[in-house]
């Protein structure tokens, strides 16, 4: 009997010696603060990503130039969403290994001493297990369920993936306002100087009245204010570049930017072309289908819990000089109660579930047609613009020709040339407008339109790892 305890004993220590153990990370906020100060574009683990993901060889490194492929990659490599995402994931992969544990069988072994007088030994020994055995699949529901949480937690990386690109293009589009806009405005800075400069000699020969002057000065100052606040706007659109690439300002210096993308303007998509498309495969739609399909495994998981667990219990007991073996066998008694109230618990989760799948796919298709009604239309108000820059050009040519043969005066060509100049601000308030539209209405599908090229696959895995926190 002393064998049998101490090898039980033994087998007990050896199994608690392969426990996991804690190991602290403490988390420094100076060293957090250090590490996101120190990400640069000239990291060499980020050239090894791009490359991969752009199946191309990048010379020289660091890129002065970077397009929009190349930082929506920088984006997806740097910013601390992801890292959210991709830890959400890894706790929903856990609960898989949680949901396929089975039960750990138990063992007593109670002592036991017998009073009565004369007893040549009156002490007990012995030994009991208690083996748990799952019944009606309950093992298999809880994996079932894990699958699809973790599946839908997987689908929500692509969905903050895209939530990055979309935050990246718009901090784009607007430092591109920014910048053009003032340069617009510095040109038409000048043509207001010479335009007052002329009126004040008209002044002075007694041509026109003075409020004549003093108006074109209160819009050269105008002008002038709105200039500095395009320039404020811009230093505030580099810092919201920096923070949707996860960088710091710093980090952005001696770069350069081109826009082409944002000169590609596809065509509007039919409706049920887009509705299809983003119904099938927006990441979120699909998320939505997993929690729906977990909310079905709970459920039948609830179902299983009706049928009780065996306990197998098999014994030993040492009782005056004689082994005695016991095998038992127990079971709860499903008499009080079914497990109704989960069961009903779970069937109202599931039905909160497909309620939450049918609006979410009301909001896109409202979203969908909503979007691309406003893409249309700023289609449709550009071409107007575009129409009324290109004939303030031919007004201008005109007057520049008038002007060189002598048929008209300064004051003539510095007006035309405020009105092209004006036009060229309208159209380019137009074109930030429809590009807006054309990021909304991808925003809406979760997918680039007018091009193949889409987000790379295998961002669950974190391609800074190795790298210091964060």
């Amino acid at each position: 009997m002393w064998r049998m305890a101490i090898f039980t004993l033994t087998v007990t220590l050896a199994l608690i010696a392969g426990c996991a153990s804690f190991h602290s990370r403490p988390l420094s906020p100076t060293q957090t603060v250090a590490a996101l100060e120190s990400r640069r574009l000239d990291n060499v683990k980020l050239k090894e990503f791009i490359e991969t993901n752009l199946n191309c060889k990048l010379t020289p490194w660091p890129p002065r130039s970077w397009d929009f492929s190349m930082l929506t990659l920088a984006a997806l490599y740097y910013h601390p969403d992801l890292d959210v995402a991709r830890a959400k994931w890894q706790v929903a992969e856990a609960g898989k290994i949680t949901a396929g544990q089975r039960p750990n069988p138990s063992i007593s072994m109670p002592p036991g001493f017998i009073a009565n007088p004369g007893e040549s030994n009156p002490w007990l020994y012995g030994a009991s297990l208690d083996i748990p055995i799952e019944t009606a699949g309950k093992r298999g529901y809880r994996l079932a369920r894990a699958g699809h949480l973790a599946e839908a937690a997987y689908l929500d990386i692509a969905t903050a993936a895209w939530q990055v690109r979309s935050r990246l293009r718009a901090s784009l589009l607007d430092l591109y306002l920014a910048r053009e806009s003032a340069a617009l405005l510095k040109r038409q800075l000048a043509v207001q100087e010479d335009l007052a400069q002329v009126l004040a000699a008209r002044l002075a020969q007694g041509e026109i009245p003075r409020p004549e002057l003093t108006q074109a000065q209160i819009s050269l100052d105008q002008t002038r204010l709105l200039w500095q606040e395009t320039r404020r706007q811009m230093a505030e659109n580099r810092v919201r570049l920096a923070a949707a690439l996860g960088l710091p300002v710093s980090a952005l210096r001696q770069m350069e930017i081109p826009y082409a993308f944002l000169q590609r303007l596809p065509p509007a998509p039919l409706s049920l072309e887009v509705r299809r498309q983003a119904l099938l495969n927006r990441p979120d739609i699909l998320a939505a289908l997993a929690s729906y399909e977990a909310a079905q495994s709970a459920l039948q998981l609830e179902i299983a819990k009706q049928y009780p667990d065996l306990h197998l219990g098999p014994g030993y007991k040492f009782d005056d000089a004689k082994d005695k073996w016991t095998f038992g066998i127990s079971l709860t008694l499903p008499v009080l109660n079914r497990n109704q109230g989960p069961i009903a618990e779970a069937k109202a989760r599931r039905e909160e579930a497909a309620a939450r799948f049918t609006v979410l796919q009301a909001g896109v298709i409202e979203e969908l047609d909503r979007r691309l009604a406003g893409y249309l239309e700023a289609i449709r108000k550009l071409k107007t613009a575009e129409a009324l820059a290109a004939a303030e050009k031919i007004q201008e040519q005109s007057a520049q020709r008038n002007f060189q043969a002598g048929e008209t005066d300064r004051l003539a060509l510095l007006s035309a040339q405020l009105a092209l100049n004006n036009a060229a601000l309208a159209r380019l308030r137009t074109f930030y407008q429809t590009q807006q539209a054309l990021g909304l209405l991808e925003d809406a599908v979760k997918s680039p339109l007018g091009t193949t090229a889409g987000l790379p696959s295998g961002l669950q895995a974190n391609p800074r790892h190795g790298e210091h926190r964060p």
